[in-house]
């Protein structure tokens, strides 16, 4: 018996689709609705007294929500629309004119983030990208190099959007803070998948979004500072959030509030904050630990049936440094995921990788077979 299995319920596409794509889309939990109708009813009946009743205080109380998954304290967590957005008000928070100019990226990353970091070079800034030797896997040994004393900020991906590989966050953090270089790290395909805690890794930064292993839909980004920093750093790339009495509409340079506040933006994106609470109160009353747990389980079932079916598989074999996503590399890889989606099997494909496969908390072991199954029935 799978006890986690009593959370299908709560998710209405699995009654008709096999949902192997949590690493891109998390499942619609079903109080995503009541949620998004519970934003509208407020709007309709509260109006402007909607912003002083809870929808101005929400990118830090449901912060606070993704804070609790992510081992990060009250108030320390604040709600963006992206990665994208959190990602250059890290970077704005630095002077790139400077001899400490090195910005230190990994070779598996994620794509957004390395064109901010590119468009950085036009302030001074020296990007060094650390490249994957096979396309999928990075030694730590490899970061751990890149990094000196010229390193300001080193920016590493938890868990590689395309090959699922886990990198040592701790190693590469110990390294940073001996040379005085600061750290972001991307959690997007880590938090909710893998347990994260990011004050004890020491991060100084931490950034990700709600869409994939969380649950909760587009439009909810979050940012992660560490707390005992706030008062020495200045970012530029803010809003009226920020300062420490907006409503007082003071025009000129920006008094930065002295909470978290100082690393917003402009007005939220409400209705996206709205249906994100739902999977994040799923994934806390579950918990990382027992999520996890089970997807290392069903991601050595998964390369267990492809190695019996004759399937190459991409993904690392061990358990310490493979993520929640199975990647296949099948001939016409593209071709099979859409026959796949024809036949009601969500899975997707990325170039230089294959068929990635990701089954979450919810997935049945049967859906398992039935996946692989019906890839080898593709092939045939």
């Amino acid at each position: 018996m799978d006890p986690l299995l009593v959370w299908r319920s709560e998710f209405p596409i699995l009654s008709h689709t096999t949902y192997m794509i949590s690493h891109s889309l998390g499942a619609m939990p079903r109080g995503v609705a009541d949620a998004l109708r519970q934003f509208a009813d407020t709007w309709a009946t509260r109006g402007i007294r909607a912003w002083e009743e809870g929808w101005w205080e929400m990118p830090v109380t449901v912060g606070d929500r993704i804070g609790a998954v992510i081992g990060a304290g009250p108030g320390e967590v604040v709600m963006h629309q992206n990665v994208s957005i959190c990602q250059w008000i890290v970077t704005s928070c630095f002077d790139w004119n400077g001899p400490r100019n090195k910005l230190v990226t990994d070779g598996l990353n994620f794509p957004s983030n390395d064109y901010i970091y590119h468009g950085l070079e036009r302030q001074g800034a020296r990007i060094v990208q650390v490249p994957s030797p096979d396309g999928m896997t990075l030694p730590t040994e490899l970061m751990l190099d890149a990094i000196d004393e010229q390193t300001q900020l080193v920016s590493v991906s938890h868990v590689a959007f395309r090959s699922s590989y886990v990198q040592d966050l701790a190693a590469i953090t110990r390294r940073a803070h001996e040379v005085g270089a600061m750290v972001v790290a991307d959690l997007y395909q880590s938090a909710g998948i893998l347990p994260v805690d990011v004050r004890a890794l020491g991060v100084d930064f931490a950034t990700g979004g709600s869409v994939k292993w969380l649950c909760g839909g587009p439009g909810a980004g979050y940012l992660y500072v560490r707390r005992d920093l706030w008062s020495s750093l200045r970012p530029a790339a803010i809003g009226w959030m920020a300062h420490r009495a907006p409503f007082q509409f003071e025009g000129g340079p920006v008094d930065y509030a002295d909470d978290a506040f100082r690393f917003l933006n402009g007005t939220p994106n409400v209705p996206a904050m709205y249906s994100a609470k739902t999977g994040y109160e799923i994934i806390g009353k579950i918990g990382v630990e027992p999520i996890r747990a089970k997807s290392l389980r069903q991601t050595q079932r998964l390369m267990d049936l492809a190695d019996e079916a004759g399937l190459p598989v991409r993904t690392c074999r061990e358990a310490g440094r493979r993520g929640g996503v199975v990647i296949l590399d099948v001939p016409d890889g593209a071709a099979v995921t859409k026959e796949l989606a024809r036949r009601e099997v969500l899975v997707d494909y990325r170039p230089q990788a294959g068929i990635r496969i990701a089954p979450h908390f919810y997935t049945a072991d049967e859906e398992l077979d039935h996946t692989i199954a019906e890839i080898r029935s593709i092939m045939r």
